[in-house]
């Protein structure tokens, strides 16, 4: 090759006089590069063959792994109990005395979870078979806490239940060990919403302080409280890392709360959970429930038995034996009036029935008396809904019934009793108008079950009417309860 057109070689004198030699040098050094990037692209290949050594200065950031999911939150089909997994905070210090309250839902056959508690039990303990078992929590101690030191574990029991990673799973339902829940409700509740969503669902306390301390858009534990499963899966990300942020947070459903916040999902409030944050007696609540699906009862230890004359756990499996045979029926309101007698009738069906022997309007026999006092401190109010006082003339308080017998009439029916107490309402009362209610010892009430898709409606009180053209027999009268007529609720005073 002649040396004059070797490329590498340089002229000075070409370079200085030779118009083309810009473009031969723009050239030169475009071959130059592409020189230097083939024999690095070389050396990097060979190097990576056969190296043993880890490099990671090449290494591009990595994607996070997506989470192993059940398949439970993306299967079709309606919610049902068996997607619903319980988290019960308990003890073993109370489990002895608490255990009773969760044997009266727990269903061994049907339900799932866990009670969790902070220890192990001794090695001679014998766990009571069919009762809902046990897990025992992992060590929270490394979590500060301003106040109640199990706030944090408990609150960690829905990170520990999503880790079981048990199949189907599609709701995370928290709880006490005094919770009681009335699990075909809540699986009804529930089944409202698309679980394949985040969401995070409970009530209020009822006393406006409780609401006030710790906040209206948390959902109180001991009512219970329900996350869907993508909540859950977000929850366990940050929950520990969260929880020592609000560590000056009394409780471990305030701390939940906080961070479901942090999430950004808001509290969706079902008004059957109840937290009971009362002292005193419950039956103004009860007797007056509103119209939504009795779903929890909490703090039963703290108020009077349900039932007068009985201890609460009887009171409550008296409770438990109408809602066996109704479920969406129990509590719920039936109103009717006696024109004749000018009689006023308020039935809160499974529980009690209240006679009034004058016309009272829908609006008073809604609204639940006044028979208790606020959680901390024992005053009369305020509550998060209206309340009305007892009236101290036993003339203007009603005749009161509490449920006796309960039984199934076919496939679609039901038969239920309610006898006369003499340890509430009206006594004292001479009047000719009140011995006339008092003269009803015994009211038995019939009614159809209600239908699986009642609560998927438009939500509406039912009404009731005596039977028999209102013939009172031997101390007993008949009522049935059935859809209200057009106006029928109008009524008027004499």
């Amino acid at each position: 090759m002649d040396p004059s057109h070797d490329p590498l070689k340089p002229s000075s004198t070409k370079f200085l006089f030779n118009p083309d030699a810009p473009r031969e040098v723009l050239a030169l050094c475009w071959r130059i590069t592409l020189l230097s990037c083939l024999a690095g692209s070389i050396s990097l290949v060979l190097y990576s063959a056969f190296t043993t050594r880890h490099t990671h200065w090449l290494r591009l950031p990595e994607l996070p792994r997506p989470r192993a999911r059940t398949p439970g939150p993306d299967r079709a089909g309606p919610t049902n109990i068996s997607h619903i997994l319980f988290g019960i905070g308990g003890s073993l210090r109370t489990w002895h005395d608490r255990s009773h309250y969760s044997s009266l839902w727990w269903e061994p056959n049907s339900t799932r979870g866990f009670v969790w508690l902070d220890k192990k039990p001794a090695e001679n303990f014998s766990w009571p078979e069919g009762s809902i078992p046990y897990r025992v929590s992992e060590d929270a101690t490394r979590f500060k806490s301003s106040s109640s030191k199990s706030a944090p574990r408990i609150a960690r029991i829905v990170l520990e239940s999503f880790r079981l990673e048990l199949p189907d799973v599609r709701w995370f339902v928290m709880g006490d060990d005094d919770t009681v829940f009335f699990t075909q409700n809540l699986a009804t509740v529930l089944a409202k919403y698309d679980h394949r969503q985040m969401w995070y669902i409970g009530g209020n306390s009822e006393s406006v302080e409780q609401d006030l301390m710790h906040g209206y858009g948390m959902a109180f534990g001991g009512g219970g409280f329900a996350i869907s499963y993508p909540l859950a899966a977000e929850l366990a990300d940050i929950l520990d890392g969260c929880l020592d942020r609000y560590s000056h947070f009394y409780g471990s459903d305030q701390r939940v709360w906080a961070c479901v916040l942090e999430v950004g999902v808001p509290l969706t409030i079902e008004r059957g959970f109840h937290q009971i944050d009362i002292r005193g007696d419950p039956y103004g609540i009860l007797a007056a429930h509103p119209v939504v699906p009795l779903v929890s009862l909490h703090h039963l230890d703290d108020v009077d038995p349900i039932l007068p004359q009985w201890t609460q756990i009887d009171s409550l499996k008296a409770l438990m034996d109408p809602y066996r045979i109704d479920p969406a029926r129990i509590l719920q309101r039936s109103l009717c009036h006696d024109p004749k007698r000018k009689w006023s009738i308020s039935i809160s069906w499974g529980y009690t029935i209240q006679i009034y022997p004058s016309l009272v309007t829908a609006n008073v026999l809604e609204t639940p008396f006044r028979m208790f006092k606020t959680w901390r401190t024992w005053g009369d109010g305020p509550f998060t809904f209206n309340t009305r006082p007892v009236s101290s003339d036993p003339c203007s308080q009603p005749v009161i019934y509490f449920v006796d017998t309960v039984r199934e009439v076919g496939w679609t029916g039901s038969l239920t009793t309610y006898k006369r107490s003499d340890l509430k309402g009206g006594r004292g009362c001479k009047r000719a108008d009140y011995d006339r209610v008092l003269a009803v010892q015994m009211i038995t009430v019939s009614s159809m079950k209600m239908a699986p898709d009642y609560w998927n409606k438009a939500p509406c009180r039912q009404c009731c009417e005596i039977v028999d053209r209102g013939s009172i027999r031997s101390g007993s009268m008949h009522i049935r309860i059935r859809k209200c007529r057009a106006h029928e609720m109008r009524a008027s005073h004499p």
